[in-house]
């Protein structure tokens, strides 16, 4: 079964390789995605993780631990808020 984990604190050095590779010991990684800011390309310190199986084992195993320096939260992400999309117009 597919799950999407949350993964956050990472430090904005970490590139989704890495990421990658530290998840693939848990499990199969689908994909790999680290959130940048629009503007300037920066990493916001968090990311996604889709991975085939062994989606529980890596919250297990990842959540608080250290990696480039920070210890990650990892945990199953949650279905992205509505940002009502009704703008008022003056």
């Amino acid at each position: 079964m597919k799950k999407k984990l949350y993964v956050g604190n990472l430090s904005f050095e970490t590139t989704e390789t890495e990421l990658k590779e530290l998840f693939a010991q848990t499990g199969q990684v689908e994909t790999v995605r680290i959130i940048t800011d629009r503007d300037t390309g920066r990493s916001k310190g968090f990311g996604f993780i889709e991975m085939q199986d062994g989606g529980d084992k890596a919250i297990a195993q990842m959540n608080g631990k250290d990696f480039n320096g920070r210890a990650l939260t990892v945990n199953e992400a949650r279905p992205m808020a509505s940002r009502g999309g009704d703008f008022k117009r003056y």
